[in-house]
């Protein structure tokens, strides 16, 4: 399959989501070519020592939404890595805000190398709480 077909197979619960969206309580919500969105929650369970959802958390949406956009992209038979993520974090957020989402676009998708740009944002606030961008390097079985 080519990256967008799995990742629509995984949408539609045809393949089994990986463990990470489900330690975390994050899933892929919808997919196009060169377009990835994520949602999860923001229980206590994520929180840091400062009671606020940690930054990891922030970090491993984000990377899931960016490296999806980047597989949405790439033909049968290619994978990707993340070998670069740059967040910034723009404010905290706590089990009352309720359900981030990060929406990713690609930037530039070439043979060896992926550039995508995300933003995380509040389902019901709609208040900006971090951005990042990625590059990930491609390798074809071919």
């Amino acid at each position: 399959m080519t990256g967008l077909e799995l990742l629509r197979a995984l949408l539609r619960g045809d393949i089994a989501a990986p463990g990470i969206g489900k330690t975390l309580g994050f899933e892929l919500v919808e997919v196009d070519e060169g377009r990835a969105v994520f949602e999860g929650g923001t229980g206590e369970h994520l929180y840091n020592p400062m009671n606020t959802v940690h930054g990891g958390y922030f970090a491993t949406l984000l990377d899931s939404a960016l490296g999806c956009a980047v597989m949405s992209t790439l033909p049968e038979g290619s994978t990707y890595t993340t070998v670069q993520l740059n967040v910034n974090m723009l404010r905290a957020a706590t089990a009352g805000t309720g359900p981030l989402r990060a929406t990713a676009t690609t930037v530039h998708v070439g043979r060896t190398i992926g550039t995508a740009e995300a933003r995380l944002e509040g389902v019901d606030d709609g208040k900006l709480y971090a951005h990042a961008t990625t590059t990930c390097a491609i390798r074809h079985s071919r």
